[in-house]
């Protein structure tokens, strides 16, 4: 396995709930697990994310929900539609729905489809193709 330059590590209030999202929502796959940190570091399509459940050892501040305030982790992933359907099939209300938004970038229009879910923990995450 090769790590990304750049991998966030979120600290969760519930790493079983956390967990089941990442891997039964969202179709993460699991790279390696620490059971007894209560740590797993998981990825889908490229994207790495750690999970550890709070333990005091990295917080700059308490934490409240929602956590992540003022960020979103954009994904890069393949097909962005059909993860976005089975959200809604699962009867999870996206926080934006999948919509296609056009962005300036060195004076060309990038053309991306995506859409926003918050995770358990109420992290900003951001899929596109």
């Amino acid at each position: 396995m090769e790590f990304n330059s750049l991998i966030p590590e979120l600290t969760v209030s519930d790493i079983e709930i956390s967990k089941k999202f990442y891997l039964e929502v969202l179709e993460f796959k699991v790279e390696y697990e620490r059971v007894e940190d209560l740590f797993i570091f998981i990825s889908k399509e490229g994207n790495q994310l750690m999970l550890e459940q709070e333990n005091g050892a990295w917080n700059t501040g308490e934490l409240v929900f929602p956590y992540g305030r003022g960020v979103n982790f954009e994904m890069n992933i393949e097909d962005v539609e059909s993860l976005y359907n089975r959200i809604i099939k699962l009867g999870i209300k996206p926080f934006r729905e999948l919509k296609k938004n056009i962005y300036k970038c060195n004076g060309e229009d990038i053309c991306q489809n995506e859409f926003l879910i918050q995770d358990p923990d109420g992290y900003l995450l951001r899929f596109t193709d």
